[in-house]
């Protein structure tokens, strides 16, 4: 996500672990770098340019802490001063009675309704039920909407298409759930701070749901226009906390955080990409982690966990732990993957190794590992848990029946051998203490 801005920060953060002195030249020379990569990512000149007074004023004044080199004490400075940009980590979701009411404010084209079916699932993650509420009467389909994204999540909608009174449809929709679910979302319709109307049907709404939280939608690529319109809608209610959507590579991003240091509240999730399960619990710490290309692998391994919780899965971790590895195990590993983003959003989330692989890189191999997949579903069951037996017979057989070449197959051999090798070394050992080592075990549990 914000392959843009992460790109000139981390390059930023290489410049200074590169210097052997850290001067008022220098900082003056870093200082011009962060604030070129920020605007250009949209960021608010004024917040861009106190944030960057207040990295070249504590580096130059405060006494260098024990143990810490200056070039080490100065990234430490630029990585905690660009957490307190984006604010401080928001609590968790507490569920104090039910059901719990979410009411889902955002402008027009924000992304909103996939947000709340991309909110509900997470909830679901965890074990929460929870229920929507379409109140939105201006935009057409957005109930039909709702339920096609639904669909195979088994939460359910209510709605009433031909209704056009949002506040009658809210009044319906929470007595006929009841406290039947843990949580009710109310979707409503997007909004812009100069039609006066829609805030109106905000207000009343707020007054009518009386909803335990509100939940403002930021989307992600608006520009630095989102400080104001996030200002209108903090004048109407009150804004409890913020999900930023369509945080992808493309986003610049900054518009939305600007929009957070207006209204003062925190973002709780943010979504990076168009799938359903492209959204994450929003951590400042985690966040900039990545943005400088430091990694992130806490929620490498929560992503590990949530696609882990099948047995085949389970069987497969602890297969790769034993030391026994089949092609069936790497054809269950390549799917697990899958499920857990691209090859390039993983690779970013491994400190040190996100910044090292170009894009261009990973697509390749994402490319190779699709055709692998194809050539294991051309496999018997007993070739793909005795790889040792596929010689030049199978290899043809196995060849045509995927429409691919005799290299394809010797190719995908020699890779599962590579990685059999690499697992070996690394877990066979009961090696648990490194970053794949943190992972395997999560997974196991």
């Amino acid at each position: 996500m914000l392959e843009g801005l992460s790109d000139s920060l981390t390059k930023t953060m290489k410049k200074i672990s590169g210097m052997s002195v850290i001067d008022k030249k220098v900082l003056k020379e870093i200082t011009k770098d962060i604030q070129k990569a920020l605007i250009q990512s949209d960021v608010n000149v004024k917040v861009v340019f106190k944030l960057t007074k207040q990295i070249e004023q504590k580096a130059l004044e405060e006494e260098l802490p024990k143990g810490l080199s200056p070039k080490e004490h100065v990234m430490r400075i630029v990585y905690q001063e660009l957490v307190n940009l984006i604010g401080q980590k928001p609590e968790e979701l507490k569920i104090t009675k039910k059901p719990y009411k979410l009411m889902m404010f955002g402008l027009q084209g924000s992304g909103k309704t996939t947000t709340t079916v991309k909110l509900a699932k997470n909830l679901k993650k965890r074990g929460l039920t929870s229920a929507i509420v379409c109140t939105d009467t201006w935009r057409p389909a957005a109930y039909e909407q709702l339920k096609q994204l639904t669909e195979d999540l088994d939460i359910p909608v209510f709605g009433e298409p031909e209704n056009k009174d949002a506040v009658d449809l809210a009044q319906k929709g929470l007595d006929a759930f009841g406290n039947k679910y843990d949580i009710v979302i109310v979707d409503t319709a997007g909004r812009h701070k100069e039609e006066e109307d829609l805030l109106e049907e905000m207000r009343t709404l707020s007054t009518v749901v009386e909803p335990d939280e509100v939940i403002l939608v930021i989307d992600g690529t608006i520009g630095q226009q989102a400080r104001q319109q996030a200002k209108a809608f903090k004048e109407t209610t009150e804004i409890g906390s913020i999900i930023v959507s369509k945080l992808d590579g493309s986003a610049k991003g900054g518009g939305a955080l600007s929009a957070v240091a207006e209204i003062r509240a925190p973002i709780k999730f943010i979504g990076t990409g168009e799938r359903v399960d492209d959204f994450e619990a929003f951590d400042p710490e985690r966040f900039i982690s990545r943005l400088l290309g430091m990694g992130d692998i806490e929620t490498l391994i929560e992503k590990a966990s949530e696609v882990t919780a099948d047995k085949e899965d389970k069987e497969m971790v602890e297969s790769i732990v034993s030391g026994k590895f089949t092609l069936k195990d790497m054809q269950n590993q390549l799917g697990m993957m899958k499920k857990m983003g691209s090859l390039q959003s993983i690779m970013k989330l491994i400190p040190g190794m996100g910044s090292q692989i170009p894009a261009s890189a990973t697509m390749e191999t994402e490319e190779k590992l699709e055709k692998y997949k194809v050539l294991m579903q051309s496999m018997t069951d007993y070739e793909l848990e005795n790889p040792e037996v596929i010689k030049k017979s199978r290899i043809s057989r196995i060849s045509r029946g995927a429409g691919l070449k005799n290299e394809d197959v010797k190719d995908l051999l020699k890779y599962y051998n590579v990685t059999k090798k690499a697992l070996k070394g690394g877990m066979g050992k009961r090696n648990m203490s490194g970053p794949m080592g943190k992972i395997m075990r999560r997974m196991m549990k």
